[in-house]
């Protein structure tokens, strides 16, 4: 046996030793998350550097992406990803897929995608875009913004764009026909708003699904330093019954507890959808194992050190995935950790 032949054997039962995925077929995988800055894109140029420690063989390209919206388009339009490519998304942005380019939908996904995809692991519950934020103290319910000036994201963003869009028209009747919506995105939100020439805007606030960690948005920061008091505005009880029935999604109630956010004294109520990594159904099985694997075994470390997955958990991981909605190398992942039986506790994610 050669010198380099022993190296390699060497290596292997040493990584079986340590308990990381013994690496097989070399890989190079683009993982599209979301724009520059964004907490996703930092997170997972994290795990991109620790999983050359794990699994030398696969290696984990994060791409800053305008958005889970773009996410969605591109895996449906380029076949050349379906087999080395893994993107984040959200449930509900999934299921809308095919309904792209028809109304209400024409905005943000301009086309049908029919492709079919398979989740690999959850890694962020979010409320963004179901809540607002207003300076003032008569707006208080979703119903009094109609005909207000409201800042949301980009319609690239399923959740600072669509969901805020969505929420307001399926819940409260509240379209752009009666009422100013401008798409500015994150970045371009805090100080039109600060002004006095928006009257509400979205902002992001991540959670688990325990609702015990609770993730604010770096907009928080410019809104806080200005001294001004902020008032929040949440969904109307029983909205997540509605927008399911109507939209066919998978949307979870969820109270913020007062105090999370700047200037909060009472709990605002609202909604949340379940943020995934996902790949399309012909992705290899080996790869999404020593993926998901992966993931699992950093999970505790970067709860720790990564801002975003302090809501990491096992319970994150599987929670929304069924048989029929993750793919098969996920799957027996998780059965091999011992994880699979946790889904049990949550609803599963609705895929097309």
């Amino acid at each position: 046996m050669s010198l380099k032949k022993v190296s390699v054997y060497l290596f292997c039962v040493f990584a079986v030793m340590m308990g990381y995925v013994c690496a097989g077929t070399a890989a190079e995988i683009d993982v599209l998350v979301c724009p520059e800055g964004c907490g996703i894109l930092l997170s997972d140029l994290y795990i991109g550097k620790e999983i050359k420690n794990m699994d030398p063989g696969i290696t984990l390209n994060p791409v800053a992406t305008p958005g889970y919206l773009y996410n969605l388009l591109e895996m449906g339009r380029n076949q050349s990803r379906w087999e080395n490519s893994v993107f984040a998304i959200n449930d509900d942005t999934l299921s809308f897929g095919p309904k792209g380019g028809k109304h209400p939908f024409t905005l943000f996904i301009t086309e049908p995608v029919n492709a079919k995809f398979k989740l690999l692991y959850g890694f962020y519950w979010g409320v963004t875009g179901h809540y607002f934020i207003t300076l003032d103290p008569n707006l208080k319910k979703f119903s009094d913004l109609k005909g207000k000036k409201l800042g949301l994201g980009l319609t690239t963003q399923s959740d600072w764009g669509m969901n805020p869009t969505l929420d307001l028209e399926y819940g409260y009747g509240i379209t752009a026909e009666n009422t100013k919506f401008s798409y500015l995105g994150p970045a371009k939100l805090a100080a039109p708003f600060l002004n006095g020439e928006l009257d509400a805007i979205v902002a992001a606030l991540g959670t688990d699904p325990s609702f015990s960690y609770w993730l604010p948005a770096e907009i928080f920061i410019a809104l806080k330093k200005s001294g001004k008091k902020l008032y929040y505005i949440g969904q109307d009880p029983g909205t997540d019954s509605n927008l399911n029935e109507k939209l066919n999604t998978a949307y979870i109630p969820v109270d913020i507890p007062a105090g999370t956010l700047p200037g909060q004294t009472e709990i605002v109520h609202t909604i949340a959808d379940r943020d995934f990594k996902a790949c399309h159904e012909s992705f290899p099985e080996d790869l999404a194992y020593r993926i998901v694997m992966i993931a699992a075994k950093i999970g505790p470390k970067m709860k720790l050190t990564v801002g975003l997955w302090q809501t990491w958990s096992p319970e994150m991981m599987v929670a929304g995935l069924s048989e029929e909605n993750a793919h098969p190398g996920a799957v027996r992942a998780y059965k091999e950790l011992g994880w699979w039986d946790l889904r049990k506790n949550f609803k599963p994610a609705i895929l097309p």
